[in-house]
């Protein structure tokens, strides 16, 4: 299978780090587990890839400055949205409801890894709830149980899906 070929590529961050700040380095680092030594390798792995190929990121709000920023896509673009572990952090359901009514009407593929209860609306065609995990969706629809952290993924059936 072929990988796509990426065209366009921005972050988006109420307060976004850059890689190529030693200080912005060693807080990433500061928030992984001292005993995750997995997680500190592949973060590090990334920073490297970022250093090399710097992404463009914007300060701002997804719930606010995403749909601007997707319109500044290439016309012959497809636009993922991938987010994950963020949405938690809006504490309004309301806001986390309009933001996906957001992505499912747009023409972007959103794929979202949060907690079940970011979106209890969908997180319930998941089937039993796995507190200990996040779910991936892709527009909505369950596709996986996963650690939060990246250390495990645990596909749905295709019936679930």
């Amino acid at each position: 299978m072929a990988h796509p070929d990426i065209i366009w590529r921005v972050g988006l961050d109420l307060n976004p780090l850059d890689v190529s700040r030693d200080a912005d380095v060693a807080w990433l680092e500061q928030l992984v587990w001292p005993e995750h030594q997995l997680r500190l390798d592949r973060l590090r792995s990334a920073v490297s890839v970022a250093q090399c190929c710097p992404p463009r990121l914007v300060a701002g709000d997804l719930t606010q400055d995403l749909p601007a920023l997707i319109a500044e896509a290439p016309a012959n673009a497809t636009v993922v949205v991938f987010h994950t572990a963020v949405l938690t952090y809006v504490a309004d359901q309301q806001r986390r409801d309009a933001f996906a009514r957001n992505m499912l009407e747009s023409d972007a593929i959103w794929i979202s890894n949060e907690g079940p209860r970011v979106f209890p609306q969908f997180a319930a065609r998941a089937g039993q709830h796995r507190e200990d995990m996040f779910l991936l969706m892709q527009n909505g629809q369950p596709l996986a149980w996963t650690g939060p952290h990246g250390q495990q993924i645990a596909w749905l059936s295709a019936t679930l899906a």
